[in-house]
């Protein structure tokens, strides 16, 4: 039996509403919140919720000084499509230049990395 159930994914960033914006593009659902927080029920998968972090200094890919601590693995059906969606959304690549793996590493607007995986 477990003792809990994963309520939200929640991402430190300096503007909330700019990031859900951001994902609510990528993996569907609204944003809706005020303020320092931002809910993405997203369909399908767990809600990813966004909070004001002053000060936020954005992890570094790969790099032990500032390390990730966490990511997102989005499942896509083709990683070039995705890819052109993803950047067109703000984001930026950190290491999808091979294109013979089955994952393509990026950056969300607030330097977050992510994954597009086509496993």
């Amino acid at each position: 039996m477990s003792v809990a159930k994963v309520g939200a994914v929640v991402l430190d960033c300096p503007d909330p509403h700019a990031l859900a914006g951001f994902y609510a593009g990528v993996v569907g659902g609204t944003p809706e919140g005020e303020g320092d927080w931002v809910d993405l029920a997203v369909p399908g998968g767990p809600t990813l919720a966004f909070q004001r972090a002053e000060g936020h200094v954005p992890p570094r890919w790969p790099s032990a000084d500032r390390s990730q601590q966490l990511h997102l693995d989005l499942t896509v059906e083709d990683l070039d499509a995705a890819e052109k969606e993803v950047l067109a959304l703000g984001a930026k690549p950190l290491e999808a230049e091979d294109r013979s793996r089955t994952f393509r590493v990026y950056a969300d607007p607030a330097g977050h990395p992510f994954c597009l995986c086509a496993c």
